[in-house]
């Protein structure tokens, strides 16, 4: 009698927790679909302090972006591998530092191995159909454009590739599918630059050959309806799509449509990266009307540091950079640290943030975690798995080491960054300063106290500046850090 009073008493709170359960379980797209599809967007030459996410203060409108800060989780401390597009491509896609590799020979020859693992060729060999949509940027075996262009994306783990060879100002100018050009660049096309902005801003693009169905303008909505495509391809297909759309913009020349000119409060550059915004909307739009939104791991993230000088933020009143110090190519932190963020329903609690220090490499092993990957011994030498920071937890990385642009090697350990070399080491001025009688060699800055990088405590802190030198010879000389 007292077991079965027992019994009955239970039998609610059993009830509530198997609804519970099954609440839980279907309202979570992760736990009720299998593997998500994968979406990385990676957008080009974008300030930390550019998105209304990540700087309150803006004065660029970037809602569609916003909403996946919204809806997800937003880094705060989070590094391309390399403050330039290639290097920073190349340690997203490959997991390994890109000061590994000689990155100069990307115009001619491809960056990535034959049979190096990439992040494609992991999660193909997971199931996954792969697709890229973009600019590339890590070089082709190139030999005359009316051969195939080996070495591209379709050799390094994707099924397919809509896109452009580099950036949309470095001729010549042409569309590849697959390893063909569309059409070879058999054009040509003058420089171009913009009154009122530096040599290397505004609608800047230099001379060369360009295709006759390639209009500069054009670009970006052309690789949206490509993205769109692929998408709509995989409408009810069983199997997890993994898309990486990497727009070349708002990198040079800035070339916003009718509908954004003079919307921005921050000129030209503002005008285009709320034309990125709205590109970014579609794709998210044709995710949602695929009924796959919510059913996607969707990683945004810029490539590195914006081209904004001080006198851009004095005449706008717009900080690209989000007061941390540099720019583009630099090692101080507006060069490399990026705005980064997640969202994946189920997984990831809307509108968190996150201040793990993370560096592009560890997307690889990250999303071999979450596909169920156990990456080899030689893949990923520098991928470390922040998935436990998407479900709420913590990790504990060993440092990140990266080169600058002019070639300083920077180490970050903790609250501690170490610049082997004195200036900015990229488009910033100074770029490199030779030491004086007892000036310090390098610098020095305790970003926990100090995120704008304004005091050098390289003196004042030898055995500081010791121990960082030694760990980052020995992850330099190891080849690997994982």
């Amino acid at each position: 009698m007292l077991v079965s009073r027992v019994i009955r008493s239970w039998m609610p709170r059993l009830r509530h927790l198997m609804l519970a359960l099954v609440t839980a379980a279907t309202a979570s797209p992760a736990l009720a679909s299998g593997p998500p599809h994968i979406v990385v967007i990676l957008v080009d030459d974008m300030g930390y302090g550019d998105l209304v996410a990540y700087n309150p203060h803006s004065k660029i409108p970037t809602p569609h972006i916003d909403r996946l800060a919204a809806e997800g989780m937003r880094f705060t401390d989070a590094h391309a591998p390399g403050p330039l597009c290639h290097p920073s491509r190349y340690g997203l896609m490959t997991g390994r530092y890109p000061f590994r590799t000689d990155v100069s020979r990307w115009p001619t020859r491809p960056l990535i191995d034959e049979g190096q693992i990439t992040l494609p060729s992991m999660v193909r060999d997971a199931g996954y159909a792969t697709a890229m949509v973009g600019k590339w940027h890590l070089g082709f075996a190139e030999d005359g454009y009316d051969k195939p262009l080996r070495g591209g994306p379709v050799d390094r783990g994707f099924d397919s590739f809509f896109g452009i060879r580099a950036s949309t100002d470095i001729p010549p100018y042409f569309y590849i599918r697959g390893d063909r050009a569309v059409t070879p660049p058999r054009g040509r096309i003058d420089a171009n630059q913009s009154a009122g902005w530096s040599p290397i801003q505004g609608a800047f693009w230099r001379a060369g050959g360009i295709a006759p169905d390639l209009r500069l303008s054009d670009v970006l909505p052309r690789l949206t309806d490509e993205a769109i495509s692929v998408i709509e391809k995989r409408r009810g297909a069983g199997t997890p799509l993994m898309l990486y759309l990497a727009y070349p913009a708002p990198h040079t020349p800035w070339l916003p449509s009718p509908a954004f000119m003079g919307k921005s409060g921050a000129g030209l550059y503002g005008d285009f990266l709320m034309m990125v915004d709205h590109e970014i909307g579609r794709v998210l739009a044709a995710l949602e009307s695929a009924s796959m939104l919510d059913k996607t791991l969707v990683v945004f993230a810029s490539d590195n540091g914006p081209v904004w000088y001080r006198a851009d933020a004095a005449r706008f009143g717009h900080d690209s950079a989000g007061g941390l110090r540099g720019m583009k190519a630099d090692a101080w932190e507006a060069g490399h640290r990026m705005p980064f963020i997640v969202r994946w329903p189920g997984t990831v609690g809307a509108g968190s943030v996150c201040d793990q220090t993370i560096s592009f490499t560890d997307v690889l092993a990250t999303v071999a975690d979450v596909v169920g990957k156990d990456l080899p011994a030689g893949a990923g030498p520098d991928s470390f798995s922040f998935l436990p920071t998407l479900k709420g937890g913590t990790i504990r990385r060993p440092p990140i080491v990266m080169q600058s642009g002019g070639g300083f090697m920077t180490i970050r350990s903790g609250r501690w960054k170490l610049i082997e070399g004195l200036g900015s080491g990229g488009f910033s001025q100074p770029s490199r300063i030779t030491p004086g009688p007892g000036d310090p060699a390098g610098q020095l800055y305790d970003l926990a106290a100090d995120p704008a990088e304004t005091t050098n405590r390289f003196a004042g802190e030898p055995e500081v500046v010791e121990r960082l030198r030694a760990e980052m010879r020995r992850i330099v000389a190891a080849g690997r850090s994982r």
